[in-house]
């Protein structure tokens, strides 16, 4: 996303990232990914989007890219509508063969790239997360009050400055 070269020279990527992970046929895990569409059919060009099914130890090479990152998330222990805190890398890295942690991702990018982004993890209250299952009418009412909150925090990254 970060556009065509102009004059032989690549685009310079926006400061920030906001990754999202779930399933959409998941039921409210799908919340992240409903996120990320929301804000990519704004067309800004102050962050990048990413959305997958969960995190990966790849990831880390793509976080040394950015000065801020946005990790959001279903969660089934947020407070309605969502939870919203900052997060370090995490230095005890635990890992299944299929996912890590966003605090894990961190440590591996410090570690490997000498780069920490400042770094949130957003946790939008889900309730259902039956296979098949749309997103829950409780969950698009979180959904629209943290995309109102990350529009916020966006805003307060704008042009690389701090929150």
């Amino acid at each position: 996303m970060s556009g065509l070269p102009i004059n032989g020279l690549p685009k310079k990527r926006p400061c920030n990232l906001v990754m999202a992970c779930g399933n959409p046929e998941r039921g409210d895990d799908g919340l992240g990914p409903a996120l990320i569409e929301r804000l990519a059919n704004l067309n800004r060009s102050d962050f990048e989007t990413d959305a997958d099914y969960q995190l990966n130890i790849e990831d880390a090479a793509s976080l040394a890219n950015y000065e801020r990152v946005l990790f959001i998330d279903a969660s089934i222990s947020a407070p309605p509508p969502f939870n919203l805190e900052s997060l370090a890398p995490t230095t005890e890295i635990a890992f299944t063969s299929h996912s890590v942690s966003p605090g894990a991702v961190l440590a591996i990018c410090h570690d490997h790239f000498h780069h920490v982004p400042e770094a949130w993890v957003l946790g939008i209250r889900g309730y259902q997360f039956d296979l098949g299952q749309g997103l829950s009418s409780d969950a698009r009412v979180n959904l629209d009050a943290a995309f109102a909150r990350v529009i916020e925090l966006l805003d307060s990254w704008n042009r690389c400055g701090k929150v």
